[in-house]
């Protein structure tokens, strides 16, 4: 049986499982790459770039909600201009 879960909870669980179990390993070794988080398994998936980590999650779970963020920084995007 598949668990539903809404996506406000799939990203607050996202987001709570990498601070407490993957930051301090992936930001040593995969700073800059790019992780899809699956909530109900707690598996995670790598990409070096964001279709690359979203892909590996939908090969590895169809249809499953998951999250992806970029390691080491606070947005896995950014849209528009940088000021400086």
């Amino acid at each position: 049986m598949t668990e539903q879960l809404s996506d406000a909870d799939v990203v607050s669980f996202a987001k709570q499982f990498y601070e407490s179990e993957l930051r301090k390993s992936l930001e040593a070794e995969h700073r800059d790459e790019f992780v899809t988080i699956e909530p109900v398994s707690r598996t995670y998936y790598l990409g070096s770039t964001f279709s690359e980590a979203v892909q590996n999650a939908k090969r590895a779970c169809p249809g499953c909600l998951s999250y992806t963020l970029r390691i080491g920084h606070r947005t896995a995007l950014h849209l528009g201009r940088i000021e400086r």
